[in-house]
């Protein structure tokens, strides 16, 4: 990537609460909840936002073909350049790269980026991910996301030693955090045992190692160092991204000449590597304060915080059992309660954006980490072959 002409941060986020069904409200409705909170937080008006990316992924999931086009009325994109950008899950952290190429580059001085999602309204959330697959071939004996990942889980236990207990303490983790969060949908006190004792969906992943279907909507207002110094009184500035991706089929990404392992996340430390190059960020463990890491299975979490160079592979499930990467830690991962707790998987990597974002900008609430001048938020999405990362710092870089 080249260098960014101007700088750029986040100065408003807006989320809604994240839960099964919201019917009280449409789709569009609901974007623009997000879309207000986030301008509101960031002290400017709708005729303030110059251009508009949103985050948005299969829209079939609430039965209308091309949902943006619904809500860009809604939120607010009427006579502005509208960007729509859908890499499956990592579709809210492409989003944020996004909106953050659109100021840095100096074309545009502030940039809205919103999605919104309502998962549960088919019937089926699976069949539609699955289209993603050859028609003919693939689509009727597909690969669906939990067997994906539990076949990732397969080859980490093996390679490094992983335990199901280990997983099991990342929900549990998870789930505590979540309390503080009044917008998460799953939250409350769970122990390992209830953990372990819960159904197996595909071995080795139980009922609580996997994320929820979540609607709801999140919004962030990017703008330029211009618009911070006259409408901010606190930023969170971008000071790094990287973004990366991998062919769909996992058995592609199975060593040879690409040396690469489809449980090391490898597309996430590229990602990473760039990110922290930008941010200049040497060694993660002592310069990140908090992590939001897109894990829709605790297995992912492990994964994650490896990838991120904030443990080894093989020491991830025993630092995780430790509390190294619990709220009072040496690096919180997820204060948010993450995507375990709520995913409404257009926004869900827009969502750990967001939370970084707060803790960036000290507005986390009852899940602020204390002193955060660094943080960074991941995204995952497709056959977890898109990885995006974002690091944003209190301070410009």
């Amino acid at each position: 990537m080249g260098a960014p002409t101007q700088k750029a941060a986040i100065i408003g986020v807006g989320e809604t609460d994240y839960q099964t069904r919201i019917p009280e409200q449409t789709y569009a409705e609901l974007a623009q909840e997000a879309a207000r909170k986030a301008i509101e937080d960031a002290h400017l008006s709708p005729g303030d936002i110059e251009a508009v990316v949103y985050s948005m992924a299969p829209t079939e999931f609430m039965g209308v073909t091309d949902a943006d086009k619904w809500a860009i009325d809604a939120v607010f994109g009427r006579s502005k350049p509208f960007m729509r950008v859908h890499t499956g899950g990592a579709t809210g952290g492409s989003a944020a790269q996004a909106g953050y190429m659109h100021v840095a580059s100096g074309l545009y001085e502030t940039c809205l980026v919103v999605g919104a999602d309502k998962v549960s309204e088919t019937p089926d959330a699976q069949f539609i991910l699955n289209l993603i697959w050859d028609p003919f071939f693939e689509r009727d004996f597909a690969l669906n996301t939990i067997t994906m990942a539990a076949l990732q889980t397969v080859r980490h236990m093996a390679k490094y030693g992983t335990t199901e207990k280990d997983m099991a303490h990342v929900v549990v983790s998870s789930w505590k955090n979540a309390q503080r969060n009044p917008r998460a949908h799953l939250k409350g006190v769970l122990t390992i045992d209830a953990v372990l004792e819960s159904p197996y969906f595909a071995w080795p992943l139980k009922r609580y190692d996997c994320c929820p279907r979540s609607s709801g909507a999140a919004a962030v207002v990017i703008a330029s160092e211009r618009v911070v110094r006259q409408k901010a009184t606190r930023a969170a500035w971008i000071s790094g991204v990287g973004g990366v991706a991998n062919t769909v089929y996992m058995g592609d990404r199975m060593g040879g000449a690409r040396d690469t392992d489809l449980c090391d996340w490898t597309e996430l430390e590229l990602a990473a590597r760039e990110a922290y190059r930008q941010a200049k960020i040497t060694d993660p463990v002592k310069e990140l304060d908090v992590a939001e890491i897109y894990a829709p299975f605790s297995s992912n979490q492990l994964m994650g915080v490896a990838a991120l160079g904030l443990s080894s592979h093989h020491q991830a499930g025993a630092l995780t059992q430790e509390g190294f990467f619990d709220l009072g830690g040496e690096v919180p991962v997820n204060p948010s309660g993450g995507t375990l707790c709520a995913n409404p998987i257009a926004v869900t990597a827009l969502v750990r954006v967001c939370d970084a974002a707060l803790q960036v900008l000290g507005k986390a609430g009852g899940y602020q980490v204390p002193n955060v001048h660094a943080a960074v938020a991941t995204g995952v999405g497709g056959s977890f072959q898109f990885q995006t990362c974002m690091v944003l710092t209190d301070e410009p870089r």
